[in-house]
């Protein structure tokens, strides 16, 4: 069912290299990559149940369509210091379908992700200020010999939101629908 009219992301160029790969001044003091924080394969030790990054505040973010049908919903650590956007979801084991990170910046700017030190395919989805979705790019797993570095996926956004390999096809999500969420 053709329910709308598909947009042309935006921001093919990289002017600004933000979120996993960081440039020199997105990267936290020193230069060196902070530790990480808590992984997909840590479990609260009162449900028993898988946490993602539990040092990171969250939030729920849903995609919408324009009409504000809902086509997903996750919760995202919302990573928006330099320190908390460099670290991104590297060295993170795994990352259920219903969990993600949601990327904040200041402005919106062309920006690039990179697959560093995954162990997991993303869909790294780029947004205006208002929440409309610009640009989806489909980011595989890196190989054996790879660390993701060389990886980029270019978009345009002020918002940023990283969800397991495949959620915006499964659930119909294209550039036009929006991310809505409270900061």
């Amino acid at each position: 069912m053709d329910r709308r009219t598909y947009l042309q992301g935006a921001g093919a160029g990289i002017a600004v290299l933000a979120g996993c790969v960081g440039r020199e001044s997105e990267r936290p003091e020193g230069g060196s990559t902070p530790n990480r924080s808590t992984s997909a394969g840590d479990s609260s030790p009162t449900t028993g149940q898988p946490t993602i990054h539990e040092r990171y505040e969250t939030t729920t973010v849903r995609a919408l369509t324009p009409d504000d049908e809902v086509l997903g919903t996750v919760t995202a650590a919302v990573a928006d210091t330099p320190e908390l956007r460099y670290r991104g979801l590297s060295d993170t084991e795994d990352l259920p379908t219903d969990r993600g990170m949601l990327f904040v910046f200041e402005s919106i700017d062309d920006r690039s992700f990179v697959m560093r030190r995954m162990d997991f395919g993303i869909d790294v989805v780029y947004a205006d200020g208002k929440g409309t979705i610009t640009t989806i790019r489909h980011a595989p797993e890196p190989g054996p010999d790879e660390d993701g570095s060389d990886q980029r996926y270019p978009g345009r956004g002020q918002y940023v939101l990283e969800v397991v390999y495949g959620w915006t096809i499964d659930r119909g999500v294209e550039p036009g629908d929006r991310l809505s969420f409270e900061l």
